[in-house]
């Protein structure tokens, strides 16, 4: 089956584009590193970071690095690949054997969806290895943002979380008040009082908070709030529909690059519920799907465009590569720009780049003889 997916044809057409990609993908972040190591390592050096973190920092630096550079090494590898068969006369051969150009280039989009679902691992590995590349690099310090005092917070089920301060580092809250707005007898009003409330994660990815030293009241109705009908104390519970992380809590602004997908939905949730705007935070959100699926577009665009003229050479694919790139992460900026100022809705702008690109990607292989 693998031998009638893959022909000897395929082969050698992905192999080529393989061949670039791998250069490609693996060498920009290297060049980064460089770049960015000679730029900061007096910084480094005056916070005495030990030498073999700084060159650890550097490895979990690559996820980080390889995110936006993954669209790009595509394109490098399509256009490369498909200008060097043009050039030698490889694609009108095929044609002369029967063979379209888009059957030809099947195997180069094969391999931009191999990349994009590489890209949206990376995405996701790249939160937690930035993390740690600060602690090496001692970047890691108190934010602002560690503690919180005397704040509510709207939470789902149409709870009310009024606490006396939060500990977001060590997980604590301190005097903590839960408050859930009834309507009668069966949907009481109730209010939860606690000292102490402690936050236990979970391998599973469950999560909640002990409460200590509390009392859970319930009321009637919400207007006699002050009227409880039942009173319990309690020494320790644990809240089931208390699942809001430290993090969440704070619902202040953090970099989107420093969460993973479902974790900036989490902050996005809690930032919008406190009244925040959280316009950057979608859009970022999106990126993180729609910069991978740039890598399925960005070939369907630079197949048919490295067609187009077969002067230069291989500087003509290098200039070519780097304008789009080019054009491709203003596109990114701009995008964050309209998105989170609201010109757009931002779940849509995150799109305009692909949508953009998708267009003259379809124009130009409109115009292809095939």
């Amino acid at each position: 089956m693998g031998v009638r997916l893959l022909r000897p044809l395929d082969r050698y057409v992905l192999g080529e584009f393989l061949k670039t990609f791998a250069v490609t993908v693996i060498g920009f972040p290297v060049l980064l590193s460089i770049l960015d190591l000679a730029e900061k390592i007096d910084n480094y050096l005056a916070r005495d970071v030990p030498r073999q973190d700084i060159a650890l920092s550097y490895l979990y630096f690559i996820p980080e690095s390889m995110f936006l550079v993954f669209p790009a090494a595509v394109l490098f590898a399509t256009v490369f690949s498909v200008g060097t068969f043009t050039r030698h006369s490889e694609i009108t051969a095929a044609k002369a054997s029967g063979i379209s150009f888009y059957r030809f280039v099947r195997p180069i989009f094969l391999g931009a969806v191999v990349a994009a679902a590489l890209n949206l691992v990376v995405g996701e590995l790249a939160p937690p290895a930035s993390e740690r590349r600060r602690e090496l690099l001692r970047e890691t310090t108190a934010r602002a943002d560690s503690t919180r005092h005397n704040f509510a917070f709207a939470a789902e089920y149409g709870r009310v979380y009024k606490a006396g301060m939060l500990d977001r580092v060590k997980g604590r809250i301190d005097n903590i008040q839960i408050e859930r707005k009834g309507q009668g007898l069966d949907y009481p009003t109730y209010v939860v009082v606690a000292k102490e409330a402690r936050f236990l994660p979970t391998r599973s990815g469950e999560a909640g908070w002990l409460l200590q030293n509390g009392q859970l009241h319930i009321m009637a109705d919400s207007a006699g709030r002050n009227q409880p009908i039942q009173t319990m104390s309690f020494g320790a519970m644990i809240d089931n529909r208390f699942r809001e992380r430290p993090l969440d809590l704070t619902a202040r602004p953090r970099d989107p690059e420093e969460m993973r997908f479902e974790e900036l939905g989490r902050f996005i949730t809690a930032l919008e519920r406190s009244g925040g705007n959280a316009n950057k935070e979608r859009v970022s959100r999106v990126l993180k799907i729609a910069i991978p699926v740039t890598c399925l577009i960005i070939a369907l665009f630079g197949a048919p465009l490295a067609t187009s003229s077969q002067r230069g050479g291989a500087a003509y694919g290098i200039g070519l590569s780097l304008v789009t790139t080019v054009v491709f992460l203003l596109l990114i900026q701009l995008t964050r720009s309209i998105g989170g100022t609201g010109l757009m809705p931002p779940d849509l702008a995150a799109w305009v780049p692909n949508a953009l690109f998708l267009v003259l990607g379809v124009v130009l292989l409109a115009r292809v003889r095939t």
